[in-house]
């Protein structure tokens, strides 16, 4: 029987010549629905590009967990047996220290703050993701002195600004240096510049530097000591697990935060914009589905008649709610394929041709990035659905109501 109901809404929708008003409102609730759909798509693909992008390149140079001292102090002494430790954490791949100072660097053209970050490179120390491709120079340089200067890896912005190139001497001042009895003295250090990094990240490239923990320890007048202990996992969504299992193994003056615990702005910020998109774009749908409406209400007013005579024939109430249900679903899948086709191709396009810029200096990224995801196509596709049902119920249930006695009395 449901052949029965599919063939009569596939017929009132092919209108004939007298009713070609029917005809163009269907093209335009189809075309309502497939824009909302393909909205949906590029809306949802931005916002996961953007939390994407910025996740890879801040995960890039930091951690998915970081021991950090509670209250800043002299720094981690015990680090090397803390880290051998913390390897034994179910998923962490590896512990690895890292020690930060903020510093400045003079180069041909200018001064600029920057912040130098010490890194193991000896033997099976663990690879920087912002380090695995280096636009120029080479990472096995900052194992030992480059013709008496200790290397150092530049952000390629940073370099850009100062002035810096590769083989360059940069002099890197620590404004904190040596304590002295009239205060701090700044402490002026050279380095070879070995390598030039670009991850995409402007913070990054434009702020950062790398060198030996050795390196660093000299360069900020430290003793062995580093200010950071950093966890790799082999499942990011275990960062918390991970860190709750650090606890016990670190002591009371050390505690570990989590890559989404440092960039929690971020992420809110990014989970409120999608959940706006989401309500922003899904009005377009409901315009969609007032035009659905509208196109089965004037079915039912053009095709009483025959309603009634289908009805007369045998056809039962049920029958001629699915008939207009179908007519409803016929439509929003119809759009609900189109939009769906065009939003993950021009996202597609839009991604690997960089179609939209944005300024780098503003926005950390110079072109919008476009991530769609299946699982989104999932639940939009049943959201469309959903709605398109809706819309047609009452006219569905209209047509169900029609007596044939009254209708066809005159007839």
């Amino acid at each position: 029987m449901r052949e029965f109901e599919r063939f009569v809404a596939g017929r009132y929708l092919r209108a004939r010549r007298k009713q070609r008003v029917i005809s163009v409102i269907t093209v335009i609730s189809i075309v309502g629905v497939a824009a909302g759909v393909m909205a949906l798509v590029i809306a949802l693909a931005i916002n996961n590009g953007f939390r994407s992008t910025l996740q890879r390149n801040l995960l890039g140079a930091t951690a998915h967990v970081s021991i950090l001292e509670k209250e800043p102090g002299f720094g981690i002494n015990d680090w090397r047996e803390t880290a051998a430790r913390l390897r034994s954490i179910p998923g962490v791949v590896n512990a690895s220290p890292g020690l930060y100072g903020s510093v400045f660097l003079s180069g041909p053209l200018q001064s600029s703050g920057m912040i130098l970050k010490g890194i193991p490179v000896g033997e099976g120390a663990p690879p920087v993701d912002a380090l695995v491709h280096l636009k120029e120079g080479s990472l096995d340089r900052l194992r030992g002195a480059q013709r008496g200067y200790p290397g150092i890896i530049l952000g390629a912005r940073l370099a850009q600004a100062t002035g810096m190139t590769l083989e360059s001497v940069a002099q890197v001042l620590n404004p904190q240096g040596e304590l002295t009895p009239f205060g701090p003295r700044p402490v002026m250090h050279r380095f070879r510049v070995v390598g030039i990094f670009e991850s995409g990240f402007f913070d990054l490239d434009s702020a950062w530097a790398f060198t030996s923990i050795e390196s660093a320890q000299k360069a900020l007048s430290l003793p062995d000591v580093v200010n950071s202990i950093e966890l790799r996992l082999s499942d990011l969504d275990r960062a918390d697990e991970a860190a709750r299992a650090a606890g016990p193994l670190i002591g009371g003056k050390l505690a570990a935060t989590t890559w989404g615990e440092q960039n929690r702005q971020i992420w809110n910020a990014l989970r409120m914009e999608r959940n706006v998109t989401v309500i922003t774009v899904g009005l377009i749908q409901l315009v969609a589905a007032l035009n659905i409406l509208i196109t089965l209400v004037m079915i039912v007013m053009e095709k009483h008649r025959d309603i009634a005579l289908l009805m007369a024939m045998g056809a039962r109430e049920r029958q001629i709610r699915r008939i207009f249900v179908m007519q409803g679903l016929f439509i929003g899948a119809i759009g609900t394929a189109i939009g769906l086709a065009a939003g993950y191709t021009i996202c597609y396009f839009a991604d690997r041709y960089q179609w939209l810029s944005l300024d780098q200096q503003v926005y950390a990224l110079s072109y919008v990035p476009f991530d769609p995801r299946w699982m989104d196509a999932i639940w939009i596709t049943g959201a469309a659905m959903g709605i398109s049902f809706a819309a047609s119920i009452y006219p569905a249930r209209n047509a169900s109501r029609i007596v044939p006695v009254e209708m066809l009395r005159y007839e």
